[in-house]
């Protein structure tokens, strides 16, 4: 997914350029102070206190000119307006928070209104089209039956979410004044492999295979995740 985002970031800006950022429900900040690294302004935004604690843990550990460039910001991603001024941003990320929001358009329309004109906004999220795969790779029949029918699925924490399709979320960025600009998928191949399982010693072909996947039809369709790109017109 990084090397996607990046993707999209030098397509659409001049290489150098430092960009404002804003990564709305960051978790631990990998995402964060990886493009703090690269030199852009980051600020964080997170709710909950473990894992904006693990981010700040992590960011000390940073030389001083990348603190520098980061903010950490405790809130909930659906009142980005209580926290930042309308357009404040270049690039505006929510990966893997829309699952944990039952009606999603407000966040969306907010985050939205982050974007400057022009601005990207980058979605992570759960593929409600492909549900049925993992349990059917696992001979969950089922399970997999079940999953045909629904947006609804327990994660592997055990927390009853809710997943998308690519067709309403197009439709929702559209409505939003972000349409889709490219889409990907994420999680193809390896979405069966168990927490915790060891680094392959061939992990830069398996990461190739998988960003081929992810950009190449039917392959991203049956993707685990999307990775939607809309644009601020």
């Amino acid at each position: 997914m990084a090397r996607q985002l990046d993707e999209q970031i030098v397509g659409r800006y001049p290489v150098g350029q430092r960009l404002r950022v804003l990564d709305v429900g960051m978790g631990q900040g990998t995402q964060a102070l990886r493009l703090a690294r690269a030199g852009h302004q980051v600020t964080g935004l997170e709710q909950d206190a473990t894992m904006l604690s693990v981010a700040r843990e992590a960011l000390a550990a940073e030389p001083e000119g990348i603190r520098g460039r980061v903010r950490f910001v405790e809130g909930d991603g659906r009142e980005t307006g209580v926290h930042f001024l309308p357009g404040s941003f270049d690039v505006v990320l929510c990966h893997g928070v829309l699952m944990y929001i039952e009606e999603p358009d407000a966040l969306l329309a907010g985050l939205a209104r982050m974007l400057a004109p022009g601005g990207l906004l980058s979605l992570l999220v759960r593929n409600a089209d492909a549900l049925a795969m993992r349990p059917g790779l696992q001979s969950d029949w089922a399970a997999t039956l079940a999953a045909f029918d629904t947006t609804a699925y327990t994660n592997r924490l055990g927390l009853d979410v809710r997943a998308d399709r690519l067709s309403a979320l197009t439709a929702a960025l559209a409505g939003i004044g972000a349409p889709l600009h490219a889409w990907y998928g994420v999680r193809v191949f390896t979405d069966t492999a168990p927490d915790g399982a060891a680094v392959p010693e061939d992990v830069q072909t398996l990461l190739a295979a998988e960003e081929r996947a992810g950009r190449t039809d039917p392959y991203r369709q049956v993707a685990a995740l999307l990775h939607l790109c809309g644009v601020r017109g």
